[in-house]
């Protein structure tokens, strides 16, 4: 989930990043927890580690998203959905005015309003966040977490996970995941100025064909675009 892994310019990636974050993260890690840690967390573990073999399982993942912004009040800040498409290191990132594309070496991100695209060499040694580091055990160091126990969400029955980043310098300081069937669902990011941050999965599949043309920018698809090199 700096990061998202994504490094973009909002609010929008920003956050979309930190969600992605939280949510693959712990998808695909090997989860050590803390030592001191009581028997709930334990039970966690048992969940995140269903969930990380169920999604190493998969050759290819795709998936729409929603990614849902509040106040402290709960007052609607707006509303933005996406789709993501992975293959091991490499993945595709689509919102509306921006895709992000990487090969799992490097990272380009297109302006469409600008018809700009910016190019990034991915350090997987650097403290930003990326798709890349998604895919490691670099999140088991970086949370505690717990279950709270089950939710009911209209016909789902989800496990919500609460995680804490030891980190205190983060710019939130609570994430709740939920889990039905080795699977998170959605997940929501609690940020210390009171926003709320809800990403929510639809659509997904798992398997299916991905040309690797998906992961690459080309350019000549793209007349006049303008190219900020950064490697």
């Amino acid at each position: 989930m700096k990061h998202l892994i994504f490094v973009l310019n909002f609010t929008t990636m920003k956050y979309i990043s930190t969600l992605l974050c939280a949510f693959f993260s712990f998808v695909i890690l090997n989860a050590q927890p803390p030592k001191g840690m009581g028997k709930s967390d334990a039970d966690a573990k048992k969940i995140l580690d269903a969930v990380s073999a169920k999604f190493k399982s998969f050759a290819t993942f795709q998936s729409g998203f929603i990614l849902k912004i509040e106040n402290a009040s709960g007052k609607s800040l707006g509303t933005k959905s996406g789709t993501l498409s992975m293959k091991g290191t490499k993945y595709k990132v689509s919102v509306p005015g921006q895709d992000i594309f990487s090969d799992g070496i490097t990272q380009w991100t297109y302006d469409k309003s600008a018809n700009e695209v910016t190019i990034s060499k991915i350090d997987p040694s650097a403290n930003s966040i990326t798709p890349q580091k998604l895919f490691t055990n670099f999140y088991d160091k970086d949370f505690l977490y717990k279950l709270n126990g089950k939710v009911k969400d209209g016909a789902k029955t989800m496990q919500e996970i609460e995680l804490t980043p030891i980190d205190k310098t983060r710019p939130f300081h609570k994430v709740l995941l939920y889990v039905e069937k080795s699977v998170i669902q959605t997940t929501k990011i609690f940020e210390k100025t009171g926003n709320r941050y809800t990403y929510s999965v639809n659509n997904m599949k798992t398997g299916s064909s991905i040309p690797e043309s998906t992961f690459l920018f080309d350019a000549k698809k793209y007349p006049g675009v303008e190219v900020v090199d950064l490697r």
